[in-house]
Parts: C-alpha cells; structure tokens; sequence
C-alpha cells in the first residue's frame, strides 16, 4: 500500500537518533559524536570508551577481555578462573567503593588514596591513586576462611601481580606488605612479611620468615631485586612461586629480572621451604607510595604468561542495516574521524585517506548493498576509503557498513573512532500528476490526468477504494483483466477501470514513479497492471459513483 505522509515522518523521526540529512540529492548519516553509538549494531572486540573526547568513541578492548567483551567482563572473569584469589580492578567510581571481586578478602580504605579515572588508567574505567602519605595504610586487605593467605594455612604456588605508574619513586616508598605472626621457639611471636620497597628507583622484594621446612621450626628470608623502573610510565610487575621447585621469580614487563630458591641449599635441588601462614594476617597496598596502580591480582598458581599488550589483536563493529529510503539509494563515500590512543595520549586525525599511523595500528572500512533489510548472507563486504569516491555496485535502498580495528605491533596503541559519516543519494520520487478527474460511467469510471512535471517518469500508480483516503479497491477490470490497487497504468495518462458497482462510491488518486523500481529490474512496460513500483507522493483525491444510465 502507498506510504503515507505520516508513515514517512515516523520514519525520519526515528533515524534522527543515528543520523542528520543535509541537503537536497545527497545525504548525510551521522553515527558517533554526540549522535552515540546506537547504530552500530554487532561489537567484537570493541568498546565504547568515555573521556577520550567530548563524547565516546570506539576504541580495541583491553587484552584480556573476551572476543564479544561482555559489559560485565571483569565480574565474569572473577567468576571463572579458578585461581583467581584476589581481584582488585580499582573501576569503582570512588575509593569507597573497592572490593575483591572473588569476595575472599575484606577491605578498607583510608582518605590516602583516590581513583584516577581513563584515560590515567592501564586497563579498565579506573586505577588506584597513592598520595605518598605515610601513616594507616591508604588500602587494608584481610583474608576471609576462603583465602589462600588465611591464618594457619600451608601454601603452595602463588602469584603475585599488578600494574605499577609511579611519579617519582623516591627511597623508602612502600607499595605492599604483608604481615602475619608466628610463634617462634620459646613461645616468643616473630613477624612474616612480604615487602615490596623501593631502593634507587628499583623496586625490592623481601620475604623476612615468609617461607618455612616441612616441620614449620625452620625458617628463611628471600630478596629479591628489579631493574629501574621509569617514573610517569606503566610497567608490569609479577612475583611467582612454584612450591615443586622452590623457585621464587620476578618479572617485570614479562622480562625474568630476580630468581631465587626456597630450598635448603638455596639452589635447584634440596628440601623445599613453602609459606606457613601466621595470625593476624593483614595487606596493605599503597603506604608511603606516589602514584597510580592498577589490576591487582592474587593467583593460587604459578602463573605462566600474564596477558601484557595493552589491546586486542584485532576488533570489528558492524552497522545495522540503514534503510536510504528508495531503492534508488546509492553510497556516495564514507569519512571517518577519529585518532590514536596511546596510554594518555591521544593523536587526532580527520577522515580522509588511509588510516594508518606510523607503528602500524590502523582501521579498515567496508559497506555493502541491498535491496532487502534481511538477506546479506550472499551480498560481500566492498572495501572503501574514507574520503573517496565509492563504485556504483554501492546502490540499494538498505547498506551496512563496518571497520576494522587493528592496534600497533606491540599492540600498547589503538586506533579509536569518534564519528562516521555515510554520505549516499536517494533520489526523490516525481511529483504527483495535476488535473486528476474522473468521469462515472455504467459500472466503470474513466480517470484521466495531466503528466507530471518530474523527470524520467516512467508511468503512474492509480489507486482506488470506497473510502477516502483508503484505498483497498480489489474488483477492478482493464481490458478484461481483474485489477487491484494499486493499477500500473504505465505511462498512460487515462485509463477506464470497469467491473464497479452502481452506485458505490469510489475514491481515486495517482502518483507517478520513475525508472528506478523496488525490485531492481526495468521499469514494467504499459499495459502490465499487476507489478507495483516505488512511486511518490498522492495527487489530490477526486471521487465518482457509477451509475446505470438512462438510454
């Protein structure tokens, strides 16, 4: 049935939200910028990030999230690894808020720290922020029963890890301990520890009584040592034990820097030493430290490859099918804006051209056609440049489009997308045609009208009924075929429908339409009255009642 004024404005009203039209021939769809990121339907890889720019942009996720990146990743990933003991990602909105998201540690938190939020962070909405003030610790962890440091417990491989930004790492900077006491011989408690200190811009890692024999009356303290560490810039730190070995590491950046053995030689080989926990266990992160930290975590394993790049290796967004209007709908070009986000700092670039940067991170676009919002299966992704002339197999009333996301080759930068523009042409439909009369006959009517003025118009589409403005008419005759509206009157600008009833009356308005049609074959020749092409707007309704005649 014929669209109607008020169909065609719901439907601009609801595309408002994904895109704004310029112009007359050609178009423009706005996604991204302040019109959001609703339109851009299928997510793989991708995420919306805030802050970069006045508004979100599309940016690679971080290295560890899953392929589709749930909205709830950290909570999920909490969940499923096994020997994940304590999580702290630090995205809460304020300090307040922080807590282990395995629920196996209880935390408090003083007025020393705060929360920077991106793009200050290494990964995720947010990092932990140390002020230097020494006293109670800025962050307070104790074990609950089902923690791998509870009181009393033997443990076996652990892990250590988090991200470290510090700002100026003077002497003497505490970024954790642990503590817990024991009873040595005579009764007399003696303190366990864990300290990681900093000394001549390196950070140590001391473990006074941390690891005991097999009988518990013995005891050994282990040092370890890294390499400077670079103020105002992350870097990874990882303390590993394997309790078959006795081998204590530490690694920053993924680089082996420090080894020692728990062993009664000191060496591979001799009787292992593992921790016995004491009492009063308690963490404390972030005690006389300046600067950020984030993602700390605790594994009850020996972990093996601790996921470093900062981005995914690739990621792909994909529109939803945009509807142009008309199937004479063609993808002009596409231009893309838009930078590069390394760390905290952000590289601007503007739509045009191929967009790659210099260490190889790139996004790639691509659009399809169709004249069918459903079957895309068969139709293939074109690739296309911003800013360039697209072919004309790039028509069709729906397209999609999509991009590529690709980081550097270290992966620690991420192209990031901050708006797309799709600038396409649908042409509009002729004019209706003036002068529509119709003249009652004995059970027909003659409709006749004068051409429309629009170009290439290729026929009309004259519809009828027996109420105004609808126009259901389905016992129609020309030349002695059965008709229904609407009829394709071809380029005639008169017709004579037969098969009425006498004394009913009927309604009638035509519009006319032009070569383009809605399945995407030539326009039908005149005289075929069953195919229904794409026409435009109503003319004025004229009305006629058939009635026998007196002879």
């Amino acid at each position: 049935m014929k669209r109607s004024l008020f169909v065609i404005v719901l439907v601009l009203t609801a595309l408002c939200g994904a895109f704004r039209l310029f112009a007359v021939g050609e178009k423009t769809i706005i996604i991204g910028a302040s019109y959001g990121w609703e339109a851009v339907e299928r997510r793989s890889g991708v995420i919306e990030l805030p802050l970069a720019r006045p508004h979100p942009v599309l940016i690679l996720a971080g290295a560890e999230a899953q392929e589709e990146v749930p909205p709830d990743y950290e909570a999920l990933q909490a969940e499923t690894d096994p020997f994940l003991d304590l999580y702290l990602s630090f995205d809460e909105a304020v300090p307040g808020s922080f807590a282990d998201k395995k629920g196996r540690w209880d935390l408090s938190v003083s007025s020393a720290s705060g929360v920077s939020p991106r793009p200050w962070t290494r990964t995720g909405e947010g990092a932990a922020r140390f002020s230097g003030i020494s006293g109670s610790g800025p962050l307070t962890l104790r074990p609950r029963q089902s923690a791998l440091f509870v009181p009393g417990s033997r443990v076996g491989d652990f892990s250590v890890e988090f991200w470290l930004f510090p700002m100026s790492l003077e002497n003497g900077e505490e970024l954790l301990v642990w503590t817990s006491s024991r009873p040595g011989t005579q009764g007399v408690y003696g303190f366990q520890r864990i300290r990681c200190t900093v000394s001549k811009n390196r950070l140590q890692w001391i473990f006074p009584d941390f690891f005991s024999d097999p009988s518990g009356q013995k005891s050994m303290t282990l040092t370890l040592s890294g390499p400077p560490v670079i103020p105002k810039t992350w870097s990874h730190h990882l303390v590993r034990f394997n309790a078959d070995l006795g081998l204590l590491e530490y690694l920053v950046d993924g680089r082996l820097e420090s080894v020692e053995y728990a062993t009664s030689t000191r060496r591979e080989g001799g009787e292992v030493y593992t921790p016995l926990t004491g009492e009063d266990c308690s963490l404390v992160l972030g005690n006389q430290f300046s600067g950020l930290m984030d993602e700390f975590r605790i594994y009850s394993c020996y972990r093996e490859t601790p996921a470093l790049a900062r981005y995914l290796r690739e990621g792909r967004v994909e529109t939803r099918t945009l509807d142009l209007g008309k199937s004479s709908g063609r993808l002009l070009k596409i231009e893309a804006f838009g930078g590069q986000s390394a760390g905290n700092t952000r590289n601007w670039y503007a739509g045009n051209g191929s967009l790659r940067f210099a260490d190889h991170s790139e996004l790639n676009f691509f659009a399809r056609a169709n004249n069918t919002p459903y079957l895309w299966n068969d139709v293939p992704w074109v690739p296309v440049k911003p800013g360039e002339d697209l072919p004309s197999s790039l028509s069709g009333r729906f397209i999609q489009v999509a991009a590529d996301f690709y980081p550097s080759g270290d992966r620690e930068t991420s192209p990031y997308l901050d708006e797309l523009r799709i600038v396409y042409r649908a042409d509009d439909p002729p004019p209706p045609p003036a002068l529509v009369a119709a003249t009652a006959k004995d059970g027909a009517v003659e409709l006749s009208w004068k051409a429309s003025p629009g170009r290439n118009v290729e026929g009309y589409l004259v519809y009828y009924g027996v109420s105004s403005g609808e126009y259901f008419g389905d016992h129609g005759i020309i030349d002695g075929k059965p008709v229904k509206s609407p009829i394709n009157a071809g380029n005639r600008t008169k017709i004579r429908i037969e098969g009425l009833n006498n004394g009913t009356l009927y309604y009638f308005a035509v519009a006319a339409y032009d070569g383009q049609q809605g399945s995407g074959g030539d326009p039908p020749a005149p005289g075929v009255f069953d195919s229904t092409p794409e026409a435009g707007d109503f003319s004025r309704e004229t009305a006629a009642r058939p009635l026998r005649m007196v002879e």
